[in-house]
């Protein structure tokens, strides 16, 4: 994957830099001796790793307009970072840029719970938001699967969902306002503690820019109350493609779950082998989970398992207590870590219409004999969020080469579709030479544009989103 060349220029003013840092930020906040820059070295896409020229980890709003402001006077690219777990290496630096990480930046500011708002820091973890307010029965909607580690910060950049996004949305649709620090330090607030801000909707251009256009400090996010009660059916089948059929139907039907989670094959093993939950060995599993009071769920179950029926399910298992509600989802929150025993692979992230899952699935299948790469499929299916688990061998000349041009075919075939290259992951460096796949040069060039003013000199996260050839000019400008 193609960085940018490091500009000599900036490598050599890191002295200078490291000591203008240290004139507002404390002495273990500036992280510059070449060894521990190496913590900084890249994210959850691992093949691809550049220690930066230093990293910088500020706690407040106004140390980060500061860190900001050096960098613009200093003509100096800034990789802003959450928690790392960007599976698109949205936070993979360059040799001649400062790493901004908002870790220390996990204070709760504001709660109100009759408004149903918190405002936090955006270090803070995506679970530890819906434990700050759970004691008085709310919760913060949108859960991805690295939720105890991943950073309100990093959900914002990437529009992270989860496997309740089907019901709730994803963070774009909780996401009130923010502080956001632009590149030459000024801070302003966009948005706030009510449902729409009037005028242009700046809140949805931020959300989901991947740190491209400033950094956001602090957020004010939607709580919602907990539901009465949820319930999870397990569903499995023996082909995919029936599964996915049967997803299709049931959107079809109007029953809105709360979640429909897919696992296929290589997947359960994995997980059973791993969390030991009691799945079936079938070829496609559905986790299906609808909420409310009782006598809803009850009827949206009915009508489900009654749609599961008409595909001849080998096994319908639908919970009757919380212990089993734990067991039915244990494989599904372990199926990431429960995969990376087993063997390296690249988790995908593309989006498709629900009505395309039967042929998408049939086709990763056919495509993976044709590569010689093995798949596993675990992903939100409700709304199509799929994430292709690419098997390969790290050891083994090519092997990433060759997962890497698979993972593009199977994006390829979504946007084929009808979907989009991403749905939660970002496009970071990972989908950045696909963008063509998807948008045309006329809608690339109003996207640059809005970037151009938010930074004009290109210096925030630059080599990410936009193929290179694409951007050389103005990153050079």
């Amino acid at each position: 994957m193609q960085m940018p060349d490091p500009n000599p220029a900036v490598l050599s003013k890191k002295a200078r830099l490291v000591a203008r840092f240290l004139s507002v930020l404390p002495a273990d906040a500036v992280i510059h001796d070449e060894t521990e820059t190496r913590a900084y070295e890249c994210d959850a896409l691992t093949a691809y790793r550049c220690p930066p020229l230093c990293a910088v980890l500020p706690s407040s709003t106004a140390e980060v307009s500061a860190i900001l402001r050096i960098c613009h006077e200093e003509g100096v690219p800034v990789v802003p970072r959450g928690s790392g777990t960007s599976l698109a290496g949205g936070a993979l630096p360059t040799a001649d840029s400062v790493i901004l990480g908002v870790a220390r930046m996990n204070d709760v500011l504001e709660t109100d719970y009759r408004n149903r708002f918190i405002r936090v820091q955006t270090g803070r973890t995506n679970l530890s938001v819906t434990g700050a307010v759970e004691e008085e029965n709310f919760f913060y909607a949108p859960d991805p699967s690295s939720q105890l580690a991943c950073a309100i910060a990093g959900n914002i950049a990437m529009n992270s969902g989860g496997a309740h996004c089907l019901k709730y949305g994803v963070t774009t649709n909780n996401l009130l306002g923010v502080t956001l620090v632009l590149m030459d330090g000024t801070v302003v607030e966009i948005g706030g503690a009510h449902l729409d801000a009037g005028g242009l909707d700046l809140l949805g251009v931020i959300c989901g820019s991947e740190g491209q256009l400033g950094v956001v400090t602090e957020a004010t996010l939607r709580i919602l109350r907990k539901p009465e009660g949820a319930r999870p059916v397990l569903i499995g089948y023996d082909s995919s493609e029936v599964a996915g059929q049967c997803v299709s139907d049931i959107i079809k039907a109007g029953v809105l779950p709360v979640a429909i989670e897919f696992m296929d094959r290589p997947c359960i093993r994995a997980t059973e082998a791993f969390a030991h939950a009691g799945y079936p060995d079938c070829e496609a599993l559905l986790i299906v989970e609808v909420e409310g009071a009782a006598a809803e769920i009850a009827e949206q179950l009915d009508l489900i398992t009654a749609i599961a029926r008409r595909h001849n399910p080998v096994e319908l298992r639908e919970s009757r207590s919380a212990e089993e509600s734990a067991r039915i989802w244990l494989g599904r929150k372990s199926a990431f870590g429960a995969m990376g025993q087993i063997n390296d692979y690249i988790c995908l992230d593309g989006t498709i219409p629900v009505s395309a899952l039967p042929h998408v699935l049939k086709r990763i299948a056919e495509m993976s004999a044709e590569y010689g790469l093995g798949v596993g499929n675990v992903f939100h299916a409700g709304d199509g969020n799929m994430h292709p688990l690419i098997l390969f061998d790290a050891n083994k000349p090519g092997d990433l080469e060759k997962c890497e041009a698979f993972g593009a075919e199977i994006l390829k075939l979504c946007v084929e579709v009808g979907g989009c290259l991403t749905g939660e992951h970002g496009v970071g460096i990972e989908k950045r030479d696909l963008m063509g796949t998807q948008f045309t040069a006329t809608d690339m060039e109003a996207q640059l544009r809005v970037k151009d003013v938010f930074d004009p000199q290109w210096l925030l996260n630059p080599a990410k989103v936009f193929p290179l050839a694409l951007t050389a000019g103005r990153r050079a400008a």
